[in-house]
This record gives C-alpha cells, structure tokens and sequence, in this order.
C-alpha cells in the first residue's frame, strides 16, 4: 500500500501570467511524496532546494531566475515539507526524477543518500552538458554531493496501458515505474504510482497546461507553446507524446490521474483533502 502527498517544492510567478501561461498566473513545481511498506519514503521530483533558495540567480542561473521568478521560501522546499509531515528527511531513502533541469532536480542535495532513480539518456545528458539549452537547463551543483545513481535504459521493461515500456525501478515496490516520455529533454520520463485503487501518472514536463492533453477543442496559452517549442531537445516527439497521453485518457476512462508538473489547477485538484490518493 502506497500513500501519496502532493507538494508543490518551487511556485512560480511567470513572466507573462495570467495573459500568457496560467489563468492563476503562476506555476507550481508538483513533487510527490510517496510512503511505501518497506522502501521507506520515496520522492517523485523535488523541486528547487535550500541551497538554491540561498543562492538562486548563482544555483539556478540568472536565466530562470528572471523568466520563472520563483517564490524564494525555505519553507516551500521539499525538504522543509517532508519535515512539516513529521517525517524524517533521512527517510527520504528514493528520489526518482522525471528529468534533471533545475526546478526537477534542485532539491537532490537535500536528499544525499538517496538513490536517484533516472533514464541513463538524461544523466548522460546532464553529465556532458553538450548544448547551450544544456547547459542552461542542467546545473551541475545539484549532483556536486556524489548522488547513487540508478540509471535505466529504453529498450528494458514491461508494457503499460499501451506504452511499449516502463521501468521497474530497483528497490522500490512494482507499483511505482518510470515511463520513457523523451522529447522535452533527452532521457524525459514520465512516473506512474498506483495508490489507492488507481494510477497516478506524473508526466512531468511532457505537457504544461492541462488543455494540452485534453482534445482539440481546448487552447493552450501561447506563453506556454512558445516555451514548449523553445526549450524542447525534439519538437516532434514533444507533440507526439502530447497525441499518446490523450489517447491514454481516453483508453484508461479515468483509470489514470495525468498530470504535468506545473499545471496549477492540476495540483490543486490532487491536493485537495476531498480527493482521494
């Protein structure tokens, strides 16, 4: 049995707002915090952490600092939240990361004895930094501790739910796997928990805005699908994952919670005490 909180590690006031990305005029980082039986607390994401929130524009880049604006708060950071649970940060024993860029994977240094679950395109990605939208995107102070790498490949793993492949991640319990999302970045995944009767699947940054994923008749921002299309390693796949996760809703007629990272009315919706985990 797996339990799920819904923490939001990195809200973000966007340049642009309401007009052009958000109709709340601000985006959240969506983390999870998954308890399980006997692999201890498991991360899904985290955020921006305690030493970016210090130091922002010299750990995050001066770059995302002046496009996100992140609220810079302590309190707000993975960490602090796990703590403000009444869990024990060294608890914190998996982290898997939809991607590396800054607001999935600032947090890791607060988690240092965790093994980092993560697709073994994207850490060669961020290891060898190779581009500038690499190199702008992976800061190499959020793995300078030496994390455990767990590192999974594309061709290994079972089908689900229509998707050629999803990882079975090492230590952790079969109801949590990675799904290769690739496009956004390099080694992109998506992560599916089933808790509570049902699947959760955090597709990360594989959409932005919920009306993304939710037909052709609803609009997307065009804040949102210019930054999509700008900071995407291969447009194409982007727009053909946008195509694999609608057809996912509609196969599964609710059976799958997707969601983005950084749709605030997404998160809202998990959130709230009257849905269940």
């Amino acid at each position: 049995m797996i339990s799920v909180h819904h923490l939001d590690c990195c809200t973000m006031c966007v340049i642009g707002g309401r007009r052009l990305v958000h109709e709340r005029g601000y985006l959240v980082a969506h983390c999870l915090l998954l308890e399980t039986e006997r692999s201890g607390l498991v991360l899904v994401d985290t955020g921006i952490g305690t030493d970016d929130v210090a130091a922002p524009r010299r750990r995050l880049g001066t770059g995302f600092v002046t496009f996100f604006r992140p609220l810079v708060d302590a309190a707000r950071t993975a960490v602090r939240q796990v703590e403000a649970l009444g869990f024990d940060p060294a608890d914190v024993r998996h982290v898997v990361v939809t991607h590396l860029d800054v607001d999935h994977a600032g947090g890791l240094p607060d988690f240092p004895h965790a093994r980092v679950h993560v697709h073994i395109d994207e850490h060669a990605a961020a290891m060898a930094r190779a581009t500038l939208n690499e190199r702008m995107r992976y800061r190499t102070g959020h793995w300078a501790h030496g994390p455990d790498w767990a590192l999974y490949p594309s061709g290994e793993g079972e089908a689900w739910f229509g998707f050629a492949v999803a990882h079975a991640l090492a230590g952790l319990p079969e109801e949590i796997l990675a799904v290769p999302l690739p496009g956004h970045t390099r080694g992109h995944s998506a992560v599916a928990v089933h808790a509570g009767g049902r699947w959760l699947l955090h597709a990360g940054d594989a959409y932005f805005h919920r009306s993304t994923v939710a037909g052709p008749s609803r609009r997307t921002p065009p804040g949102i699908r210019l930054f999509e299309r700008s900071v995407a390693m291969d447009r194409r796949q982007v727009e053909a994952n946008h195509g694999r996760l609608r057809e996912l809703i509609v196969a599964t007629s609710g059976q799958v919670d997707v969601f983005c990272a950084h749709d605030t009315t997404e998160f809202d919706e998990l959130a709230s005490p009257a849905q269940p985990n």
